[in-house]
């Protein structure tokens, strides 16, 4: 009984750190997608400073952010 138990607990943490990672990627994934977006209108739309970078960016963070605390809450259902 025991040894079932702890193969489930490897079993869980395996699969949490595979998660855990996922939204590490998904993350960077995220603010590269919207800071290169931001980049590309910049060059099209020049100005005395990158708005478009700043603004898509900021976004980038806010909307992963977002997205991870909405993981992380049906993870501890």
């Amino acid at each position: 009984m025991d040894e079932k138990k702890k193969e489930n607990e490897k079993k869980n943490q395996l699969r949490n750190w595979a998660i855990f990672s996922g939204i590490a990627f998904q993350m960077g994934g995220t603010i590269f997608a919207c800071a290169w977006i931001g980049k590309k209108l910049d060059e099209r739309y020049p100005s005395n400073k990158n708005w478009f970078t700043i603004g898509f960016v900021l976004f980038g963070v806010f909307a992963s952010l977002y997205i991870v605390l909405k993981q992380l809450k049906s993870l501890n259902k």
